[in-house]
């Protein structure tokens, strides 16, 4: 039996590897995206302490009122380093989802590929298969012709 050669094979190992190479991209994506809304929730949080020391500091029996400005200041300045936050969060989620397309597209890209090696496999058993019955047909034949002659 023949050996079987998909001579696109090289195109498929390139396809592996590209998707390999994406698989990593997407990586780098997915753990900046979490790094950048784990800053996010450490932002939050921080704002959130500011809050609840600011409710206290108001029901607090003396007021201080420099503590209470200083306060409302700091809760203000991280309003706007969260909206900044959130933008870069999108901005993070944004190449994520590039990554993620690119590799659906790179394992679509090898599936195809794989699919086609597939098929041509398939194609080189029937021929294979087809080979092998014209061959027993022919010793068939032979040993039909010779038999005949040898009873003549």
């Amino acid at each position: 039996m023949a050996r079987f050669n998909y001579r696109l094979q090289g195109v498929l190992n390139l396809r592996m590897q590209q998707e390999e190479q994406v698989k990593m991209e997407f990586a780098e994506a997915s753990k900046a995206l979490n790094d950048q809304i784990d800053i996010l929730n450490e932002y939050i949080s921080t704002r959130d302490e500011f809050i609840r020391e600011g409710y206290e500091l108001r029901n607090a029996s003396l007021m201080d009122v420099r503590k209470i400005t200083d306060n409302n200041y700091y809760q203000r300045q991280m309003d706007v380093i969260i909206k900044d936050q959130e933008v870069k969060v999108d901005s993070y989620r944004a190449k994520f989802e590039v990554a993620r397309m690119k590799l659906a597209r790179a394992v679509q890209e090898r599936k195809m590929q794989e699919r086609l090696k597939e098929k041509a496999f398939e194609q080189f058993i029937e021929e294979e298969k087809e080979a092998e019955a014209k061959e027993v047909d022919e010793r068939t034949s032979f040993t039909y012709t010779q038999r005949a002659r040898e009873d003549e």
